[in-house]
């Protein structure tokens, strides 16, 4: 704001000038005389106010901008570009920063310091239009603080004619807020050219004058708003007939280059944390020619008590015959080929390799997958719907996270047509389109699988609003008053729902209210520049292809910081340390992740003003800089080579004048060291400067893939040096090795008693429905003369020999599943009772599978039984508790006695224990055990949950390793996990001393009753 009214330092504030227009020209009265103003002509008379002429030569503001230039870093004009007035100037400011606030702020300093008062803000689209006309409604009042007197703004009107001699008349700070469609008549004819038109035609309800003319006789200052959608040749004419007196561009993306005096570009918004931080989820299609193998790789799974798994999303053929899409979690060794029903396309699918911290799974036929991506047949709906999927995941966890802090989250859809969101039927009523029924079904679905996953308090909110009312649309119009994807109405205020677009457009306040149940809007292009919401949390765009461009404006949509439910911005001031860690933008691209980032982050490099690349000493030297006491110091050579002696110094630049990682993370820290002896003063000006300096780092940073935790460094902290939890680590860290011994006889026995007295299988059967007439001789159904149809149905066993002609590998399934060989298996079936046998062919898939789980359950058995473990070399670094991969900070608890900082919760019963076992005064410190702590068994690794260490003489056992469970009851958990916490138990009971005891608890209190 400063640079841009110190363009016309030496510019008398003229006040008020008077003028009158009579007979076809204008005067100005200065001192009671009439000076004529050459080539404006009136019919009629009237009186006003105009802005004060520029005194100003053109040599003086030259040498004014290069002034600002040279202090804001930017490349010195050649000339003053005065097409649009006496000069035309470029403020760049990236999306999100408040560039509105800004011009309007400008305005009541421009009035303050040279007196002048007519402003005209022109916009290239409805939406804009709103936003700027929402902006003077809010900041009516902290203006009136800050400089006493209001401003008077209206959005023109051609039907309303008279506001315009209420602004020429008024001596006030006026503001006619104008969208080019309203004076632009260089559209095709049609039916809204005549609105165009009013503007430029006499008009009798106007006494005869043109409102154009009485418009430019204010000698308006013209504020442009995204200017470079008003580049047409008949646009730039038009604006010339306002007669400004200058010109004010503000945009993030300027495509004309006039007189810059200000840019706050992409990297210097991310780095004064004044716009949010970006994640992309992106989705990489693998359309592999030739193949039907339809795979979606969701997510790895983790689990505290089994190895990585990998959640995908296949092709699944039922019994019937009938195939469908469904979720799978995969293990190493797992088939797809079996998962899917034996489909044939799956067969060399066998999972081989998950890396859970690349997110890369690895197929023994030699595919790999990463996460988000797709292979194989997927079709636009589908597509979509993992979109849309992930976006409503993205809303939830954001929203959990922030629910709590008053923080209203919105999700933003663009679509590439809006009968995909929204259609008509033949009455004109409306009804979804298929985004539409995808979102409801989706939202749904992921509202009843997370009932557990979060805050009861935000479930239950999320419980009192439908899936129909958390989503609405805001389009364009046609001719017959529906939604349309391109044809815009111009200069129409309407949209297809009058509701939705006060809400989305006019009336933030509510949509940003926790009680407004809206929370997921639907646009095609209607929501572009200019329309923004600072609580857009989730961009996703549905379109099938679009351009670089056309992301960064809709990624441009959601930058701005956010705001809590007293409108208070969650700014460096409200949140020092957590700008990043809440302002956080997802965005799901329509296409791969490392496409999207690399698209934007290229776009964003070519907009970046020419940035320097390196701090070194000629880049210093003739810099203007500011110091501490306001006052302008201008950097000779020896104080260049001063600063940069001491920036070298302190490692922030290297030899080169590159920036370092140490002053990159000083400056995230704000903890930058100042410039000592003379040059401290302008320390912080200095700083700004080497900030300015070209880093990729920071547009690495600022976008991400949204897989990172977003929590700070949860290293170990002082709480791991306590004598207590070092003694503790000191008698736990141990590595083990089991053997196993049993015989086959044994097995064979358990497994044909097993069978005998527990395999039951339904017997495959079919409905028959038979009608016949009868006749009816109740007196009632003589009286209506009815014939009844009545119908019977009977259930018949399918015959034996109707499925004998099916072939199964019958051993070769059973030994596959179970491990044994199949001279195991068939001594097992030999041995049991015919009729058991039988059960195989009334239905053989079912006998296969009962009997596999049965036989796998006397092999757990036998195995407990037989397991023994011996002690080997080595122990378990230090580095295990640090290097594990978490969620996100909404699943965090910050422990006062947990060994590192951050706590991570399976569940909402963990996150109670851990708060109860953080508050406990018998607890001196704990951990919750990685999963790189484990213990192995024959059934996979296992790995206790707590390592939890007593105050002595509170407890009588100092020590305790724990596994929590939600229910006691061994029937509540798996055979496998059954099978690893057995194993576990017998190696603890090797182990287990007077002070150090493992044990199974289902809550605090049953740990306290074992302790005390």
């Amino acid at each position: 704001m400063e640079s841009t009214v110190d363009i016309f330092n030496g510019q008398p504030n003229q006040g008020l000038l008077e003028y009158k227009m009579d007979q076809g020209k204008v005067y100005v009265i200065d001192n009671g005389k009439r000076i004529e103003q050459k080539g404006i002509g009136f019919s009629g008379h009237d009186t006003g106010y105009k802005n004060g002429e520029i005194v100003l030569s053109e040599d003086e503001l030259l040498k004014n901008i290069h002034q600002i230039q040279t202090q804001n870093n930017i490349h010195l004009s050649n000339e003053v570009i005065k097409r649009l007035g006496a000069c035309q100037l470029d403020i760049e400011m990236e999306t999100g920063t408040g560039k509105t606030y800004v011009y309007v702020k400008t305005m009541f300093e421009l009035n303050k310091r040279y007196g002048w008062t007519k402003f005209i803000v022109v916009v290239p689209s409805i939406a804009i239009r709103e936003g700027v006309k929402k902006s003077f409604d809010i900041t009516q009042d902290h203006f009136m603080e800050l400089y006493g007197k209001k401003a008077r703004y209206f959005v023109y009107n051609s039907d309303n004619l008279n506001q315009i001699d209420t602004y020429s008349q008024s001596a006030d700070i006026s503001v006619m807020i104008i969208n080019t469609q309203a004076f632009n008549t260089s559209m095709k004819e049609g039916a809204k050219n005549k609105y165009a038109r009013i503007i430029y035609d006499k008009r009798d309800e106007f006494g005869s004058r043109r409102p154009i003319d009485v418009i430019a006789a204010n000698r308006p200052i013209i504020i442009l708003d995204e200017p470079q959608k008003m580049g047409g040749a008949a646009t730039q004419t038009a604006l010339e007939r306002f007669n400004p007196l200058f010109t004010l561009n503000y945009s993030a993306t300027h495509r004309e280059t006039h007189n810059p005096v200000y840019v706050l570009d992409a990297l210097d918004a991310y780095n004064q944390k004044l716009v949010k931080k970006i994640e992309v989820v992106g989705f990489e299609l693998r359309n592999l020619k030739g193949t039907e193998s339809y795979i979606y790789f969701d997510s790895v799974v983790l689990s505290k008590n089994e190895p990585p798994m990998v959640r995908m999303e296949i092709d699944v053929q039922s019994k019937s015959g009938n195939i469908k899409r469904a979720y799978k979690n995969v293990g190493e060794g797992d088939d797809l080929f079996y998962l899917s029903g034996e489909m044939e396309q799956y067969r060399g699918y066998m999972l081989t390799e998950i890396d859970p911290l690349r997110g890369k799974a690895i197929f023994s036929n030699g595919v790999t997958l990463n996460v988000k991506d797709i292979q194989g047949n997927v079709t636009a709906d589908h597509k979509a719907r993992i979109q849309i999927r992930e976006t409503i995941k993205a809303h939830f966890r954001k929203e959990s996270a922030l629910f709590k802090r008053g923080i209203k989250c919105l999700s933003l859809f663009f679509v590439d047509e809006v009968a995909n969101y929204r259609q008509y039927d033949d009455d004109g009523n409306q009804k979804l389109g298929r985004y539409g029924e995808i979102f409801e079904q989706e939202y749904m679905d992921e509202l009843n699988n997370n009932q557990n996953m979060y805050d009861p308090d935000y479930m239950a909110y999320l419980g009192s609003i439908s899936a129909h009312a958390t989503h609405a649309g805001y389009f364009s119009i046609d001719k017959k008053g529906r939604s349309i994807n391109s044809s815009v109405k111009r200069g129409s205020d309407q949209s297809d729902d009058t509701s939705a677009y006060d809400l989305i457009l006019k009336n933030k306040e509510r949509l940003l209210s926790l009680d407004e149940p809206v929370r997921f809007i639907f646009s095609h292009s209607a929501l572009r520049e200019g329309w923004d919401n600072p609580n857009v949390f989730q961009i996703c765009s549905l379109r099938q292809s679009n351009s670089v461009s056309q992301k960064r404006q809709e990624v441009g949509r959601g930058l701005r910081l956010c705001v809590d439910r007293y409108g208070v911005r969650q700014d460096n001031d409200a949140l020092p340390e957590e700008v990043h860690k809440v302002n956080r933008l997802t965005v799901i691209a329509s296409e791969g992740y490392a496409t999207f980032v690399a698209d934007l982050q290229r776009d964003i490099k070519q907009d970046l003003y020419d940035r320097p690349t390196k701090a070194d000493v000629d880049f210093f030297t003739g810099k203007i800089v500011t110091c501490d006491d306001g006052t302008k110091y201008t950097i000779t050579k020896n104080d260049a080579q001063d600063i940069y002696f001491q920036l070298r110094t302190k490692n922030y630049i290297t030899k080169q004048g590159e920036v370092t990682e140490i002053f990159r993370k000083a400056c995230a820290d704000e903890k930058l060291e100042p410039l000592a002896d003379e040059l401290q003063p302008m320390s912080n000006s200095v700083m700004r400067l080497v900030q300015s300096i070209y880093d990729a780092s920071v547009l690495k940073d600022m976008i991400d893939d949204g897989s990172k935790t977003t929590t700070p460094d949860n290293k170990l902290n002082d709480n791991f040096m306590k004598k207590e939890f070092q003694e503790l680590w000191r008698r736990i860290n141990h590595k083990y090795a089991y053997t196993v011994s049993f015989n086959s006889e044994e097995l064979i026995e358990k497994a044909v008693a097993a069978i005998n007295k527990e395999l039951e299988v339904t017997q495959l059967s079919y409905v028959v429905t038979r009608g016949e007439q009868k006749d009816k001789t109740s007196l009632d159904d003589m009286k209506h003369g009815e014939m009844m149809r009545q119908q019977e149905s009977a259930t018949e066993k399918l015959k034996t020999d109707i499925v004998s002609n099916v072939r199964y590998d019958l051993l070769g399934k059973i030994s596959s599943a179970t491990r044994l060989t199949r001279k195991t298996v068939a001594a097992i079936l030999s041995k049991i009772r015919p009729p058991k046998f039988d059960m195989y062919k009334a239905n053989p898939e079912e006998f296969i599978r009962k009997v596999t789980r049965l036989i796998l359950e006397q092999k757990a058995t036998i195995i407990v039984e037989h397991i023994s473990y011996n002690r080997i070399d080595g122990q378990f670094d230090s580095d295990i508790f640090t290097q594990e991969k978490h969620g996100t900070i909404d699943r965090a608890f910050e422990g006062k006695k947990s060994i590192v900082d951050y706590v991570f919760t399976d569940s909402e019963g963990e996150r109670k224990f851990v708060g109860q076992i953080d508050t406990a005064k018998e607890v001196a410190v704990y951990a919750k055990l990685p999963k790189g702590f484990h213990i192995p068994t024959p059934v996979g690794n296992y790995s206790p949950d707590w390592a939890i260490a007593f105050q002595e003489g509170e407890v009588k056992h100092i020590y305790f390793v724990a596994e929590t469970k939600g229910s006691m009851s061994s029937m509540d958990l798996r055979e496998i996990e059954k099978g690893k916490i057995a194993c576990a138990e017998k190696l603890f009971d090797q182990i287990s001393t007077s002070n150090v005891k493992y044990g199974k608890v289902d809550s605090f209190e049953t740990l306290m009753d074992i302790v005390k």
